[in-house]
């Protein structure tokens, strides 16, 4: 059986290399047999491709997709300082 931070490793690489993620910033924790995925994106597509993928590189584990969708939107107003 391989140890847990061993797939972790396997499945961020999986999200960091693969063409529908290239993602570098979500946060992969394997216990047992379930897998957690946590962080942000700025699209629920995302989010659902991110899952995807991570589940192709570990099909045995019980997932958990917590990332959250930000909303990114427009800046405001100039701020003006005196």
């Amino acid at each position: 059986m391989e140890a847990p931070q061993y797939v972790a490793a396997r499945i961020q690489q999986a999200l960091a290399e693969d063409t529908r993620t290239h993602e570098l910033g979500i946060h992969v924790d394997v216990r047992g047999d379930q897998l957690f995925l946590r962080g942000q994106v700025s699209g629920s597509e995302q989010r659902e491709r991110l899952g995807q993928v991570a589940h192709e590189a570990a099909p045995g584990l019980r997932m958990h997709n917590e990332i959250k969708v930000v909303v990114v939107s427009e800046p405001g107003e100039d701020e003006h300082l005196d």
